[in-house]
């Protein structure tokens, strides 16, 4: 039991749009061919320093607000940046993006904030742009499920 992995899904899901997209990650990381992973989902407000501190990898999801993430996302960033400062430092991390427009300020957020953490993102960012698809419910199984796999084999 010592070598699972754990995997923290950090994501605001302020409408039943964004709460399919953040539960079809969670289904990918939960695909029935991962092992070694334990997923734990949380909402921005009910995550901390303790539980970044925890896992293993993160993935991020916000809906873009005026042209930013989301302030419960931004307040989770707030209350976690320095006690993660220096000791989470490489922690792979991949996020997604429900834009109604184009994600741009979302992004270069994420990505600052990020940068000062030191974490190593694993993918491009996922952002789903637009009038909503089931498609984009497809791109979140499948980051929830690489995630979990390259968590559960070991490359990250």
């Amino acid at each position: 039991m010592g070598n699972r992995r754990k995997l923290l899904v950090v994501a605001h899901a302020p409408s039943p749009n964004t709460l399919k997209l953040r539960e079809a990650v969670e289904q990918g990381a939960r695909h029935q061919d991962i092992e070694n992973v334990d997923v734990t989902v949380l909402a921005p407000l009910d995550a901390g320093p303790e539980d970044v501190l925890a896992c293993d990898a993160i993935i991020l999801g916000t809906s873009e607000n005026l042209g930013y993430m989301s302030g419960a996302l931004k307040d989770f960033f707030d209350r976690s940046y320095y006690p993660c400062l220096e000791q989470t430092q490489a922690l792979p991390f991949a996020y997604y993006i429900r834009a109604g427009h184009d994600g741009t300020g979302t992004r270069r957020a994420i990505e600052s904030i990020a940068t000062g953490l030191r974490w190593k993102r694993m993918q491009e960012p996922l952002i789903c742009r637009g009038e909503y698809r089931d498609e984009f419910e497809d791109q979140c199984r499948e980051l929830g499920l690489y995630m979990a796999a390259s968590l559960d084999a070991g490359l990250i």
